[in-house]
């Protein structure tokens, strides 16, 4: 973890700007192909859940602005971004994990299955692990949103917000729509257009 220089910043302006909104968060909601995804989660005999959430976060950790996060008006720039993903209990509740991003998509699966169990077997709301190097992120898979708004406390956030709908066929193709809601003081739409970009890619490279 390190600090940005933010006075020799090239979007100094910008970040001064954006951090002075109630609610400086814009998102946007687009679809990616799935099939090469779903495909390799079926042959691992691992979550489809597991494998695309693999691949949003080699996605936002090869992109230095979604590591940036402000804390007391400072930003600081982390090693890595993990993932705090919502896990339902049998009981339709569901739990904040932690989950420690690894490089290897197996060894990130035992990672989603270890907090699944955690959550599983208890009542707690929030992990044990509680920073700012990670992403919000929500499975829907009952729901083909078009478009989606994440929650803000009224407070200052600065985490990315993302948002997984249910997987479509369509046009010979599997799709699932994916928003991302960001901090217009650290994040422009140049980079939310890079992520998107890597993250196709990511997905395409499960063989």
């Amino acid at each position: 973890m390190r600090y940005l220089e933010i006075d020799s910043w090239e979007r100094k302006q910008h970040f001064e700007f954006f951090n002075s909104f109630f609610d400086p968060y814009f998102a946007v909601s687009m679809d990616v192909d799935v099939g090469k995804a779903y495909t390799f989660s079926k042959e691992k005999n691992i979550s489809f859940f597991s494998v695309y959430l693999h691949a949003c976060l080699k996605a936002i950790n090869s992109i230095e602005n979604f590591k940036y996060r402000i804390q007391d008006d400072k930003v600081v720039v982390y090693d890595s971004i993990h993932g705090s993903a919502t896990i339902m209990r049998p009981n339709k509740t569901f739990g904040f994990s932690f989950i420690k991003f690894n490089e290897e998509v197996l060894e990130f699966t035992k990672n989603v299955v270890k907090e699944k169990e955690r959550i599983v077997n208890s009542d707690e709301l929030f992990p044990p692990v509680n920073s700012n190097d990670y992403i919000y992120c929500s499975a829907m898979p009952w729901i083909n949103f078009k478009g989606h708004k994440e929650p803000i406390n009224g407070g200052k956030e600065s985490v990315p917000k993302l948002a997984f709908a249910k997987m479509v066929e369509e046009d010979n193709k599997l799709k699932m729509n994916v928003s991302i809601s960001v901090n217009h003081a650290l994040v422009d739409g140049y980079h939310v257009g890079l992520f998107f970009e890597k993250f196709q890619k990511a997905l395409n490279a499960y063989k």
